[in-house]
């Protein structure tokens, strides 16, 4: 197995290290199984078509190795067993693109170890024998790198509450995530093309960002097969504001049988109509007479809306 020592790397060499192959932390993102990150920021990052910003990155990598150690030597306390860090990039014998930095090994055992942090408001993915999705892909693409037969996970929750699993290795599921991520690296990275872009929130998140100062103000003619897509669009507006007149309709019928209740139970459903509160800010009567302060609160941010207009002549609106 060919390996590259990481012990002496500054955060920007370790950044652009993992560029050059797909570790475990880009395995949900590639599946489009990740909230936060989608296949099109992958390929972006790894084509090196977004700066590496150590900045933004040099505190949660900080933070996240201290707390790393202390769930190492946690899981190293409580199950007696000796970790240790291997500072190296382990990278596939067969398929080179496919690579793990894992946390710990462990001494005497062909075992690895994985260290995670969680609030407690997702204590439940870690219930029983359960741990979140993106960290089961994760380890068992480490597991596929370096041919391992299971490895451990261990977490800290809320910063209270420590568990850990071991995981077995899957080789049905390494196989079909094998299969799917040598294909993407192939397609896209190798071959140089633009993967597609979905509507997730970790795409429509991502593009807001990346998009939002790009604009020379230019005028364009869009292509000839993004009629379809405005076609579409058009069409699933309108099914949208057919569907959301129906469920408004189901809602209305729903408070006025309840017009005296709170709670409405039927069947295993239960219905809540509660009065609420919000406390919101006057940002009309702030500006008037308290000019200093709103100036002081108000903050500006960058974006760019898309509309659409039908029969747009001459390219203006």
């Amino acid at each position: 197995m060919q390996i590259i020592k990481t012990a002496d790397m500054n955060i920007g060499q370790w950044l652009a290290n993992r560029r050059n192959g797909i570790g475990g932390s880009d395995v949900s993102a590639i599946l489009g199984l990740n909230k936060y990150r989608s296949p099109f920021e992958v390929w972006l990052d790894k084509t090196g078509q977004i700066p590496i910003d150590t900045r933004e990155t040099s505190d949660a990598i900080h933070f996240g190795n201290v707390f790393e150690e202390i769930v190492a030597q946690e899981f190293a306390h409580r199950t007696d067993k000796k970790v240790f860090r291997q500072n190296k990039t382990f990278i596939h014998p067969e398929y080179p693109m496919l690579r793990a930095n894992i946390d710990r090994d462990i001494a005497h055992e062909p075992g690895f170890l994985e260290c995670k942090t969680a609030n407690a408001f997702l204590a439940k993915n870690w219930e029983g024998d359960e741990i979140p999705e993106a960290y089961l892909l994760q380890v068992q693409h480490y597991m596929n790198v370096l041919n391992r037969p299971y490895c451990y996970i261990a977490a800290l929750i809320g910063g209270q509450k420590f568990v850990y699993k071991r995981i077995e290795r899957d080789q049905e599921l390494i196989n079909l995530i094998t299969d799917k991520l040598v294909d993407w690296w192939r397609t896209y990275i190798e071959g140089n093309k633009r993967p597609p872009i979905d509507g997730s929130p970790a795409a429509t998140n991502f593009l807001n960002t990346y998009l939002a100062d790009k604009s020379d103000g230019d005028v364009i003619e869009l292509k000839s097969e993004d009629f379809e897509l405005l076609e579409q669009r058009q069409k699933l507006k309108q099914t949208q504001a057919i569907i959301k007149k129906e469920l408004d309709s189901i809602d209305n019928n729903l408070k006025l049988e309840m017009e005296h209740s709170d709670v409405g139970l039927l069947s295993g459903y239960k219905v809540f109509y509660k009065a609420q509160e919000r406390a919101g800010v006057d940002t009309k009567l702030l500006k008037k007479d308290y000019p200093d302060i709103y100036e002081k609160v108000t903050k500006t941010t960058h974006y760019r809306s898309l509309r659409i207009k039908e029969d747009v002549k001459n390219g203006n609106e």
